[in-house]
């Protein structure tokens, strides 16, 4: 009897090439593609000091591409070697379980361009937690990574199982309570469903003080309107109050707003928006919110110290969040959130906060980098480490 030969399927081709805006924006425009803002072309303008590629793969027929990725380029002082880094990115199918045909290229292609070592953000999510469990399970010294997940993405554990078997490293670790700051991206942020909403169904899902507070901010005449690029000094100066009473510091300069704000909206009209919340006149708290495609994020929030009590940061969320459902938004994203649940924690504020939203935590997977192939490369990501580490 003569033995059967098997033969192993051969490896898929994916090219990996520059693309140009036209192209990358054509494929962030389809539907399946629910891309992140930071993987918008505009956000390159955004970055000062980095330079970027817009990178596009796709079969070697020359068809369309499949997947896009925004690669920032940050120089190694002293050295022609950069730090590549896609932020919540790359555009890609996740899903799909031959993760090397398109990683390989993209790793091959950017150490070919000199990075010592790559950052990137995969997009599913990992594990989410509704606004009821986690205000059930807050207590003294318990952190998110306490509370047992009300659901846990198989495709997220598979993508992390998937990376990790690579050499891939979770930044922050797997810890929960390791991950707070160790991401340039939050790791842990807070989504409101919109999907198959009505404004009542939103409504309703406020908890009985946001209900009251949004009310309140009403009935004291807070009047929320959307801005313009002039009133970004207003909002930066508010900005800047909020980080001295909450403790943190951006780091970023009126100049900075000024050019997101610019660019954005050349991208796209209404891409970015200032929401503001006057007063008597006066101009009490000012949000910024992005919109790209069926996804809508609250970017970045400040308020004034006086006049807390007439509550113009429910009214502008409550506004933010009801023009994010009348655009068919499916996610109003309210961005980063600490993991503490400890009541005691300064920082639990701003998570009991969003939990009034009725939306759900929601834990990504976070970013994951190596270093690429070679001597010299893993000495500078080592030195790399460092510096991030003193910073």
């Amino acid at each position: 009897m003569s033995a059967l030969l098997v033969t192993a399927a051969p490896p898929r081709t994916t090219r990996l090439a520059p693309v140009t805006v036209e192209t990358y924006r054509a494929f962030l425009a389809h539907g399946e593609a629910r891309p992140s803002f930071l993987q918008c072309p505009s956000w390159a303008d955004v970055k000062d000091g980095w330079r970027h590629q817009l990178l596009g793969w796709g079969p070697e027929s020359g068809a369309g591409p499949t997947g896009v990725a925004l690669v920032l380029l940050r120089p190694f002082p002293g050295t022609r070697k950069f730090f590549a880094y896609l932020p919540e990115g790359p555009v890609a199918d996740w899903s799909d379980p031959d993760i090397d045909g398109w990683l390989s290229p993209l790793l091959d292609h950017l150490r070919a361009a000199g990075a010592f070592a790559v950052r990137i953000g995969p997009s599913p999510a990992f594990r989410r937690w509704n606004a009821g469990t986690l205000k059930a399970h807050t207590g003294p010294g318990r952190r998110l990574s306490d509370v047992l997940a009300d659901e846990v993405d198989p495709l997220g554990t598979a993508v992390a199982e998937r990376l990790r078997s690579r050499g891939w490293r979770r930044c922050g670790g797997d810890s929960t309570s390791e991950s707070d700051g160790a991401d340039a991206q939050p790791r842990h942020v807070y989504q409101v469903p919109l999907a198959g909403r009505s404004s009542d169904d939103l409504w309703n899902g406020l908890n009985q003080e946001w209900r009251r507070n949004v009310r309140k901010a009403r009935k004291s005449g807070v009047e929320v309107v959307v801005g313009s690029a002039a009133d970004l000094p207003e909002f930066f100066r508010l900005l800047r109050i909020t980080e001295e009473r909450d403790g943190f510091r951006l780091g970023r300069a009126l100049s900075y707003y000024e050019r997101q704000y610019a660019v954005l909206n050349a991208e796209q009209p209404g891409r970015m928006k200032l929401y503001l919340a006057r007063h008597e006149g006066e101009i009490l708290a000012a949000h910024t919110m992005i919109t790209v495609g069926k996804r809508v994020w609250y970017q970045t929030g400040a308020s004034a110290d006086h006049r807390r009590e007439v509550r113009p940061s429910n009214a502008l969320q409550w506004r933010m969040m009801l023009d994010a459902h009348a655009l068919g938004a499916d996610v109003y994203d309210m961005r980063g959130i600490p993991s503490t649940l400890d009541p005691d924690d300064r920082a639990h504020g701003l998570l009991r906060w969003k939990l009034g939203t009725g939306g759900q935590a929601v834990e990504t997977l976070g970013e994951w980098e190596t270093p690429l192939a070679g001597t010299t490369n893993h000495a500078l990501y080592r030195a790399f480490q460092a510096y991030l580490a003193r910073r």
